[in-house]
């Protein structure tokens, strides 16, 4: 007995096959295969993963209003035609979304950045709302005399609606000019009194907004402007002016 310890062992031990270690080579053979097949799936799918609507090269349309002290506003006039902007409109309260550069696709997108490409002034945040032809409404001013909120207190409040169906809007908190444009969504910004729920855009606005996304549906690129009745709400400040005035793939 003493002289197989002193040799390492009898037989029967130098005879195993060291099954533990092969076992153990193979499962890190398998996971390094599996490491590789997995980093190359991602390296060739992450572009697609990463992309947020509306992409570059793309074009979506929705649908906006303002409320000012109880008044729906008119559309801004079209400036779609002859400009370098990304975010347009055909007229009567659409928006077109054609991000021509990153700075206004995906996530950057956005309502406020639609306001500042259209110029003449157009602004929104928290707490005041300028357009077209108006004073700047501030949280806690009164609205003018011939308004339906005559004498009340206004704030800066939006409501939104995800499609062209749902009636059932989501108030939104914090500033409107940050709301993402999606693809026939609908945005309605006021100046209302305390605790007012918003309208949505008028049906007429819907009826452009769902033509111009069926026209880059179908492939075919409409030019069409639509020209929204002549509505005003009284204001007794400066005014502003606007100016006057498709890339395809998402409805």
């Amino acid at each position: 007995m003493s002289r197989a310890a002193a040799t390492g062992g009898g037989r029967t031990y130098r005879g195993q096959v060291p099954v533990n270690w092969y076992a153990g080579l193979v499962a890190i053979v398998i996971l390094g295969l599996a490491s590789v097949v997995f980093a190359r799936y991602e390296y060739q799918h992450r572009s697609t993963a990463a992309t947020v609507s509306p992409a570059v090269g793309q074009t979506l349309y929705a649908g906006y209003a303002f409320d000012i002290c109880g008044k729906l506003l008119p559309g801004l006039p079209a400036n779609s035609s002859g400009t370098s902007a990304g975010l347009t409109t055909p007229g009567g309260g659409v928006i077109q979304v054609s991000p021509k550069t990153s700075a206004e696709a995906g996530n950057k997108a956005t309502f406020g950045l639609f306001l500042a490409e259209y110029s003449g002034g157009l602004s929104v945040s928290a707490t005041n709302v300028t357009v077209a032809a108006h004073k700047t409404y501030k949280n806690g001013e009164v609205c003018p005399k011939g308004t339906p909120d005559a004498g009340k207190k206004g704030e800066v409040t939006a409501e939104t609606w995800p499609n062209a169906v749902t009636t059932q809007g989501t108030a939104l908190t914090g500033d409107p000019g940050l709301y993402k444009i999606a693809a026939r969504s609908l945005i309605t910004v006021g100046f209302v009194s305390a605790n007012t729920n918003l309208k949505r855009p008028p049906q007429s606005t819907i009826n452009g907004m769902l033509e111009f996304a069926g026209s880059v549906a179908n492939g075919t690129t409409s030019t069409t402007t639509t020209t929204p009745p002549s509505t005003s709400v009284p204001s007794s400040s400066t005014t502003t002016t606007a100016p006057t005035g498709s890339t395809t793939t998402t409805g």
